[in-house]
């Protein structure tokens, strides 16, 4: 019988996800019903960057509206998660352990990369949340390594979260919607390659995709909403098995695929 590990990749989307989920955001429904009730959730979002990991230590968490032009009514949402203090402790100690400096934010609330997926999966925000912090500059060798370190807690009853989109080029979200709509080529290509890796177990390629698939690129001008992909396939561990519980395009340009592992 397959076993979960506590761990997800989720897609975020644009910010109107939270107000427009679709059949994404059904399929993360279904996928974190799927979990027992974890003691807390650690969630890396690539909308709070630092050069160094940071854990979230606050009690109570703001929801952050990160974003500017959109919806009136996503300024209305909140998301009144509590923090746990006593695990980010640990979630710090297990950075530390694999040789990585590691910071705490004592007032880090929750920006939409990380509020937007939860309210999907865990609506009535009553399970504690950590946020932990993206280093873009640092590279994808760099985030599968901040992935191992949490692997542990993942064994145990902590759910890492890692939140991002498998294909992120917002410049061709403007010419797609410019053009009548239409999805490039790439977004589908670069999309199955990584379902291939994935499910292949093919880290070295993944690691490497911009120099190993033809797409990567172009999917993703800067790194920061693949990465998490790369902390979430560490923090599973080597022996585990990716499934795509969701593939699809949203916005034109946003692969929206989300993967559980087992």
């Amino acid at each position: 019988m397959s076993t979960h590990r506590n761990v997800l990749f989720v897609p975020h989307g644009a910010p109107t996800f939270a107000l427009n989920p679709g059949a994404a955001g059904a399929a993360m429904t279904q996928v974190a019903q799927s979990f027992a009730t974890p003691r807390a959730i650690v969630v890396l979002s690539p909308h709070w960057e630092t050069a160094v990991p940071t854990v979230g230590t606050a009690t109570q968490l703001e929801t952050i509206y990160d974003f500017s032009g959109f919806d009136s009514r996503l300024y209305d949402i909140r998301y009144p998660a509590t923090g746990c203090p006593e695990a980010a402790k640990l979630v710090a100690s297990a950075l530390q352990a694999q040789g990585l400096e590691v910071r705490l934010d004592p007032t880090r609330g929750l920006d939409h990369g990380a509020w937007v997926p939860l309210r999907q999966m865990f609506p009535d925000a009553d399970i504690p949340v950590i946020p932990l912090s993206l280093q873009t500059h640092a590279g994808p060798a760099h985030a599968y390594r901040v992935g191992q370190a949490l692997a542990q807690l993942a064994q145990g009853d902590v759910l890492i979260v890692a939140s991002g989109n498998v294909t992120h080029n917002l410049r061709d979200y403007g010419v797609a919607r410019m053009s009548g709509g239409l999805t490039p080529a790439y977004v589908h290509s670069f999309a199955d390659w990584i379902h291939a890796h994935m499910v292949a177990k093919d880290v070295d390629a993944l690691l490497n995709y911009r120099q190993a698939s033809a797409d990567g690129a172009r999917a993703h001008p800067s790194e920061d909403h693949l990465l998490p992909l790369f902390t979430a396939l560490g923090a599973a561990g080597a022996d585990a098995q990716a499934q795509a519980f969701f593939r699809g395009v949203s916005d034109y340009v946003i692969a929206m695929d989300g993967y559980s592992f087992h």
